[in-house]
């Protein structure tokens, strides 16, 4: 299996993503963490809260979109896994997120900015999890 590391891309993306977290700190006064814009987008209690969910929303899926109309071409994506390992992946990190009062956009972006003890240990275990997951499969299993 070989990794392509574009280092070019993965920084413009991780300006990008802080530039949006900064943002909307700053003019909405909440804190950018994935699922817990999409678990309140399952709640329909205040309108212009799940407006601004739905945008939020709405402009991480657009990303294929945005680069199809700047370059002509869709990012070629390569799942080498199942569709049940998918979902099952998906399933273990919602219960992770449970646990963990937060995702990893939510520790590892804001609350790491934001000197919080609790996303620095979660930031942790998230990077020493992906670390053991990437050895095991990659060097013990061979995939």
């Amino acid at each position: 299996m070989v990794t392509e590391f574009t280092p070019w891309q993965s920084l413009g993306g991780g300006v990008l993503i802080g530039l949006a977290a900064v943002l909307l700190m700053a003019l909405h006064g909440r804190i950018l963490g994935a699922t817990g814009i999409l678990g309140g987008l399952m709640r329909f209690n205040d309108p212009a809260d799940w407006r601004l969910r739905a945008a939020l929303l709405a402009g991480m899926a657009s990303g294929p979109l945005v680069l199809l109309g700047l370059t002509g071409q869709v990012p070629a994506v390569d799942i080498p896994i199942s569709n049940l390992a998918i979902v099952l992946g998906g399933v273990i990190v919602g219960v992770g997120v449970s646990y963990g009062g937060g995702c990893t956009s939510g520790h590892g972006i804001c609350g790491n900015a934001r000197f919080s003890r609790r996303s620095m240990v979660a930031t942790a275990s998230f990077m020493v999890t992906a670390f053991a997951t990437v050895y095991v499969t990659r060097h013990l299993i061979g995939g």
